[in-house]
Formats: structure tokens, C-alpha cells, sequence
């Protein structure tokens, strides 16, 4: 008898290590060039929580394409929380009910802890002189960008691309849709996400410049030395935002609620917004932002909500099947 009262207790032990565990693991699907960010970030928050709550807590990271990832939450990845690239992605799980449709409203800034834009990595000593838009449309010159139907960063170079030439004088769709139809001419072929892009220009040596998210220039830095490359700010361009959320239907069923709420509020603390300015994303954070002034240049930008009327019309108009990035691939 007292061998079987043993063995019980063993085994409710277990199952409550078990149960433990569970509740103090987390997994955050992201999208492709945020690695390094969440690198710093999670190391941070884990001190943040264990001081918070006691508790340790392992955090597990996946990192893709943006739309490659939230097809992965969608078909079954038990992520707790998406940190991701742009609002077309989220909107994608809301409407598949694992993220509230007001999941906008659960953060502040419309869930996005931070904020980027898009500029033009070229070549040291800018040998073809690309300063705008309309030097990436020349002949001869290669652009390399992330596919833009499946991945966030080449979306938001396409969008980018497109509101320039909408905001020039006499600029209509069609005049963008020309000029960007251009730009797609010039491209030797689309990587499958941000760091993909990064290795074809940087390791493989191929094309004249690389359109990215303004951080993703320092991450190049950090690997490859400031020497190996210029950055070009174009006269105009998108201010790219990075909304979060939580995973609803993942967080009951694991119980992690709680701690996904803390992991992705403590984005907006002191501590987080540091680490995104420090990983070259502009923070929300006022006096962060005027901190870290130097490396952040004043740029002219738009934002998807006022040229496009937001992701929720951009994103078919432009990239689900029939959308102009078709229109335009098919005669590419």
C-alpha cells in the first residue's frame, strides 16, 4: 500500500512540474529580421518576470517570413504571442479567431511598441549614385527585396515604392503602377524574407542595393563592419510599424495568459523601448527617441492609413491573387 501512495505522489509530482512548466514557457512567432532584437529582449524579460513573479520562464523563438509565419499559427504553431511586421498579417489570425479582431486597441500606438522605415542599402561609396526612388527604376541597376505577396519587408518596399510615385506631381494608380512595374524589372529575383535579402546582397554579392527596414542596415553593421556598405535615405518613404498580439486561443488552452500580457507589455517599458533603440527601431518612448536622435535622421514618411485607407484595403488591392503585384509580375 505505502509503495502505491508512493508512486501516486510521484506521479502528481510530475504532473505538477509538468503543469509548471507549461506555465512558465513561451513561444513568440516573429517575423525574419527581428531575431536580434528578441535576442536582447528576452534575456531582459526573463530578469523581468523572475523579480516580478519569481517564477523562470523559458522563451522560445521562430522566425520566417512574416506570412509564412501566421500560415504556421493558423495551420497549428502554438505560438502565445506574434510580434510582427505589419497589421495584413495579424488580421489574418483575427479572422481566423486566434487573435481578438481589436487586438489594435490592447496595446497602445495601435499595438506597435515601435516603429522603422524603409531605405536603400547600396554598395560602399554608392558607385551608381542611387539617392530616390527613380534611380532604383534605371537600367542597369539591380535591386534586391523580399518577395512582396509573401513576406512584410517586401510588401512594405513595394507600398513604399508605389505611394512615391503616388505623391509626385500628376502621380495617379496607374503612373505607380508603372513605375513600380519598373522597379520589379530591376529586381534579379525576390528573397524569401529581410535576412535572405541581406545574405543575397551582402555574402552573395548580388545587386546595387538593397531596400530594407531602416534597422536592418545597423544589423549589417554589426556583421559585416560599417565599411562594406552605405545607407541612402530616399526623399519619401513609409513609416513601417510592428504590431503584436496575443494568441487567444493558445494562451487558454496553456495558461499563459498572464505572461504573455507581461511579455508584451514590457516592450513599452523603459527597459524594451532602450533595447529597440539600441537595435536601431525608433521607440515610442519621447525622451528615448530624442536620446537616440543622431542615429535616427529626420525622413519624410507616409503611412499605409493615408495613402492606402490601411491594410485592410492595401492588402488585396495589391497582393492577394489578381492584385496589382500580379498584374504587374505577369508582365515582368
Amino acid at each position: 500500500m505505502s509503495r502505491l501512495i508512493h508512486s501516486l505522489s510521484f506521479a502528481l509530482l510530475a504532473v505538477a512540474a509538468s503543469s509548471s512548466f507549461a506555465q512558465s514557457s513561451l513561444l513568440n512567432v516573429s517575423y525574419d529580421v527581428s531575431r536580434d532584437f528578441y535576442k536582447d529582449y528576452n534575456p531582459l524579460f526573463q530578469k523581468h518576470w523572475k523579480a516580478k513573479s519569481g517564477e523562470s520562464v523559458e522563451l522560445k523563438q521562430s522566425h520566417a517570413g512574416s506570412s509564412k509565419q501566421v500560415r504556421a499559427v493558423a495551420d497549428g504553431l502554438e505560438a502565445d504571442v506574434v510580434t510582427m511586421n505589419q497589421a495584413s498579417d495579424v488580421d489574418f489570425l483575427a479572422e481566423k479567431g486566434l487573435v481578438a479582431k481589436d487586438y489594435t486597441k490592447k496595446f497602445p500606438n495601435n499595438a506597435s511598441p515601435y516603429t522603422s522605415t524603409m531605405v536603400f542599402i547600396v554598395r560602399k561609396g554608392n558607385p551608381k549614385s542611387l539617392k530616390d526612388w527613380p534611380d532604383l527604376v534605371k537600367a542597369g541597376v539591380q535591386v534586391i527585396l523580399p518577395h512582396p505577396k509573401s513576406t512584410g519587408n517586401g510588401r512594405y518596399s513595394y507600398l513604399a515604392a508605389w505611394g512615391y510615385a503616388l505623391k509626385q506631381p500628376g502621380g495617379n494608380d496607374k503612373s505607380a503602377q508603372d513605375f513600380v512595374g519598373k522597379l520589379l524589372k530591376n529586381a534579379p529575383l525576390f528573397a524569401s524574407g529581410g535576412r535572405d535579402a541581406t545574405t543575397t546582397f551582402m555574402q552573395r554579392k548580388i545587386g546595387d542595393v538593397l531596400v530594407s527596414f531602416e534597422s536592418e542596415a545597423e544589423l549589417i553593421a554589426k556583421e559585416f563592419g560599417k565599411g562594406e556598405f552605405d545607407v541612402v535615405y530616399p526623399s519619401l518613404s513609409i513609416l513601417t510599424e510592428f504590431p503584436v498580439a496575443i494568441v487567444d486561443k493558445v494562451v487558454d488552452k496553456r495558461a499563459t495568459r498572464k505572461l504573455a500580457q507581461e511579455y508584451l507589455d514590457y516592450l513599452w517599458s523603459k527597459e524594451g523601448q532602450e533595447i529597440a533603440a539600441q537595435n536601431y527601431l525608433r521607440p515610442r518612448d519621447a525622451e528615448l527617441l530624442k536620446k537616440y536622435a543622431a542615429q535616427f535622421p529626420a525622413i519624410k514618411t507616409f503611412t499605409v492609413d493615408e495613402v492606402f485607407g490601411g491594410w485592410a484595403k492595401a492588402y488585396p488591392a495589391h497582393f492577394k491573387d489578381g492584385g496589382s503585384f500580379d498584374q504587374i509580375y505577369q508582365s515582368k
